[in-house]
């Protein structure tokens, strides 16, 4: 969680906040979305985060790529914009959020995957027509978007990388 986030948790105890996310769903070359099973509610997702104060949102997105899985982000391309109910979350914590979740598409991207401990149980590539359960309910909606996307031969086209991607665990 963010520091700014923190330092207003400290003021307002777990009442709804709003918070702005920066996340990448990251694709291989055989169209596959990388996932990661939060430590929190156990639930799969794609990589994000809250934005810090004057960050901008494309670089919030980068470092949580990075803090959470490893990789870099080489080019991102927004994907879409997702606010309301749907991502309107109440933490295992009891923390209480309306989320607006900025997120990009990331087809070229560098590094080998090493999630965070701390952050991640577990990992995986998955075909978007095998997403796993169970989704993280603030991401689901947009998760099941994005795979309905790529399934019906949506913009992903060749993942362009630096290095073979592995297989996840």
């Amino acid at each position: 969680m963010s520091d700014y986030i923190l330092d207003l948790r400290k003021l307002v105890g777990s009442r709804p906040l709003l918070q702005v996310g920066g996340s990448v769903i990251c694709t291989d070359g055989q169209g596959r979305i990388l996932l990661q099973r939060r430590r929190d509610n156990h639930a799969w997702c794609y990589p994000g985060g809250s934005v810090e104060l004057d960050e901008v949102v494309e670089e919030a997105a980068r470092r949580e790529l990075y803090e959470e899985m490893g990789i870099r982000a080489e080019k991102l391309r927004l994907w879409g914009v997702f606010s309301g109910p749907k991502t309107h979350y109440v933490y295992p914590n009891g923390d209480e959020v309306s989320g607006v979740d900025i997120v990009y598409e990331c087809r070229k991207w560098s590094g080998e995957v090493k999630p965070d401990p701390a952050e991640v149980e577990e990992w995986g590539w998955f075909a978007p027509d095998s997403l796993p359960e169970p989704l993280s309910p603030p991401t689901a909606q947009v998760l099941i978007q994005y795979a309905h996307q790529l399934s019906q031969g949506g913009r992903h086209g060749n993942a362009e990388r630096t290095e073979h991607p592995d297989q996840g665990h």
